[in-house]
Formats: C-alpha cells, sequence, structure tokens
C-alpha cells in the first residue's frame, strides 16, 4: 500500500502545480520591518492599502514572510494566528490585520511608523521596546482569479504555512532575501520587482497550503470556476460551522440536488457532504496549528454540537485526536 501511495501524492502535487501555474500574479516586496518586544500594530484598511501599493487595481493579495523571531496576526474575526522563523503568513484578500509580538503591547497604527509616499527607498519600520527582535518582510501580489475573488472566499482571511525543513524552507528563505534586493521603485508611490520571485513565493505557499484540500486531483480550483459549484463552495467555506444539507447548499447554488450531486462527483470526486466534512477537517488542523483556539470553540467554528462529536470526526480523518494531533504539531 505504501508502493502506491507515493506516486498517488506525486500525482496530486504535479496537479495542483500545474493548476497553481495558470495564476496570473503581479507584485513586489515592499517593506520590511524590525520589531523589538513589546510591539502591536494595525494595518492600513485595505482600500488605502491598494491605494498606496497597487494603485488601480480591485484587490490584493499580502503576504508577510517571518525572517526571524515570532508573531500574532489576526484579522477582524478576531482568530489569532501563531508564525515562527520561516513562516510566511498570507491575508489572500488583502484584509485589515493586526500584528504583534509575544508580550503584551497597545496597539498602534501602522501609519504612524512609516513615512506616507513618496519613498526614496524600500520603508524599513524600526519600532518597539528594545527587548527581542522579530524582523519581518511584507510583500503584495495582485491577482483577478476567483482564488483570490474575496466574494467567494474559497480561502481563510489568514493562514500561515510552514514550509517543511530542507529545501522548502531555505528557497523560502533565500528567494525573499533576493526579492528584496532587487526590488526597485518605478515611480513615486509604487515599487516592482523585476523578477517572478514573489509570485513563485506565493505559489509555492499555496501549494504547501492547499496539499490538504479535499478534492481528488485537485479539482478544487476547477471548481471555482464553475458556475454550478462556486456558489456552493462559497457558502461553505464562508460558514464552515452552518448546518449545511445536500438542499440547503443546492439552494445556495440555485440548481437541483440532483445537478450538485452529480456536478461535486464529476469535478471533485466527492458527494458534497463529504466535501463539507474534508473541508471542515482542513480549516480545523489550520485552527490548530496556528491559533490558540481550544478544541471546543474549533469544534463548533467547523460545524459541530460537541467536543466529543469533533474529536471522533477528526481522529477518523488523521487518525489522532485534536488534542494530539496539535500536540505533535512543531511550534510556531
Amino acid at each position: 500500500m505504501s508502493h502506491d501511495r507515493a506516486p498517488a501524492v506525486a500525482d496530486r502535487e504535479a496537479t495542483l502545480s500545474l493548476a497553481l501555474a495558470r495564476l496570473r500574479l503581479q507584485g513586489a516586496i515592499f517593506l520590511r520591518g524590525e520589531y523589538s518586544e513589546s510591539w502591536a500594530y494595525e494595518s492600513l484598511p485595505p482600500r488605502d492599502a491598494l491605494a498606496v501599493l497597487a494603485p488601480g487595481a480591485e484587490r490584493m493579495i499580502l503576504f508577510h514572510v517571518v525572517a526571524s523571531g515570532r508573531a500574532w496576526i489576526e484579522t477582524r474575526d478576531g482568530e489569532r494566528h501563531w508564525a515562527g522563523a520561516g513562516d510566511v503568513i498570507v491575508l489572500p484578500y488583502g484584509d485589515s490585520h493586526r500584528m504583534g509580538g509575544t508580550e503584551p503591547a497597545a496597539c498602534v497604527a501602522v501609519s504612524d511608523l512609516i513615512e506616507a509616499p513618496p519613498w526614496s527607498r524600500m520603508p524599513v519600520i524600526r519600532y518597539g521596546k528594545g527587548g527581542a527582535v522579530t524582523h519581518l518582510v511584507c510583500g503584495y501580489l495582485v491577482s483577478d482569479d476567483p482564488l483570490f475573488d474575496p466574494r467567494l472566499r474559497a480561502l481563510p482571511p489568514v493562514f500561515v504555512v510552514r514550509p517543511p525543513e530542507g529545501a522548502a524552507r531555505e528557497w523560502v528563505r533565500a528567494s525573499i532575501d533576493y526579492a528584496a534586493q532587487q526590488t526597485a521603485l518605478v515611480a513615486g508611490d509604487r515599487m516592482e520587482a523585476p523578477t517572478p520571485v514573489p509570485q513563485l513565493l506565493l505559489l509555492e505557499i499555496l501549494k504547501l497550503h492547499l496539499a490538504g484540500a479535499p478534492a481528488e486531483e485537485t479539482g478544487w480550483i476547477r471548481a471555482l470556476r464553475d458556475p454550478v459549484l462556486a456558489p456552493a463552495l462559497a457558502a461553505m467555506h464562508g460558514s464552515p460551522g452552518e448546518k449545511w444539507t445536500l438542499l440547503a447548499l443546492a439552494r445556495a447554488a440555485k440548481v437541483s440536488v440532483s445537478l450538485l450531486d452529480e456536478r461535486f462527483r464529476e469535478v471533485l470526486g466527492l458527494a458534497p457532504i463529504r466535501y463539507l466534512t474534508g473541508w471542515r477537517m482542513h480549516v480545523a488542523r489550520d485552527l490548530l496549528r496556528t491559533s490558540d483556539l481550544g478544541v471546543a470553540s474549533i469544534a463548533r467554528r467547523v460545524g459541530y454540537d460537541s467536543e466529543e462529536a469533533f474529536s471522533r470526526a477528526f481522529k477518523r480523518e488523521t487518525g489522532l485526536a485534536p488534542a494530539v494531533w496539535r500536540a505533535a504539531c512543531p511550534a510556531a
């Protein structure tokens, strides 16, 4: 059985790589931050950030690479995620967010920490009370692909990816260093990287994040462009805690139950409710690994009335109870 699994995993990764390779992305590294404990800041509102970083774009993807130290990030939903050295934080819809360190601190507006454009060089923020330092490298990308459509919300508002030790982790570090060095001002209020490194970085991080998405042969990305499946996926992804039934999902998609079931099986290789369970487990793993939420709270977030029912479902999916799975994850 193990001999069969390795080629299957390799095929899935290859298919996912091909699907992601069709994404069209443009962007740059735009900021370095050196934050000393204690520190915390609040980002610009999305529209203001767009006006500064990508004038004319309708939406933007933000990412932060933790070069050293440790930091938390949270969006409006209040879920706090932690990231450590080498981790990459992605905000696929460029949502407003807060970031901070390991010690309590008052949150200041990032606009108070950085000069307003035009810039003569890449901004560097140095802020904090002089304690342990966390280095962040921040970038943005723009894309009109449905994967980054905030109305669909195919991805969580923020997620943290920890590249595995070895070549992948070293590539991320080297790529960020190189991209930051290559980024140049092309106008008084805009920077661009003359290399595709930021794009390649995000594609690699998405591949790592989506490797556990519940769909055979990663038909998931194709499904985002499907007029029948996209509304049903938006409903599930937007409210994984909802008590979804096949009928309710069909109503959300404005199609018959039979058509929805048929299309799910055709494109995703799964029945709708089986996909829903897989997606809930995907979300739960992310929350267990990077958030401070308790198991009972995560259970409610992903649609289970009791911690016991969630634990049984999670163990069926992963082979481990949620608390055991969380304890086995490397610390952020």
